[in-house]
């Protein structure tokens, strides 16, 4: 299983990469692959605030639909604009292109809390 050590985790099965004061956001291999085929992408909180462990959006395969929760506290700037027409970017390359949303980061000590690739390897069983 692909667990880049660079990014950070959480038990609901997302990453995020730091770069500055802004996050990267996105599910990881591992939940891609219990999803199965995604069909479809909805984030309508472009511009809003979300607080940590909040319902970002939704991710649809061909037989669920699964809630996304924000990892931290802060506002959605962007949202993947790839994944409107090529949501299965999702399913090929989930830590890269696959990205879901960018959110700022207002409380930066959240981080401490998020889990190492190490750590959401042994929740997974990977």
């Amino acid at each position: 299983m692909n667990l880049p050590a660079s990014l950070h985790y959480t038990k609901d099965h997302e990453w995020i990469r730091v770069e500055g004061d802004v996050a990267y956001i996105g599910i990881t291999d591992h939940a891609q692959k219990e999803l199965g085929d995604i069909v479809y992408v909805d984030i309508d909180t472009l511009d809003k605030d979300v607080a940590q462990h909040d319902v970002f959006g939704t991710v649809e395969a061909v037989k669920t639909v699964s809630d996304l929760f924000s990892p931290i506290t802060g506002t959605v700037l962007e949202v993947n604009p790839k994944l409107a027409d090529a949501p299965e970017t999702v399913n090929s390359d989930p830590y890269g292109d696959g990205w879901m949303v960018k959110i700022s980061i207002t409380n930066p000590a959240e981080l401490d809390a998020l889990l190492s690739a190490e750590a959401y390897g042994e929740l997974v069983g990977a």
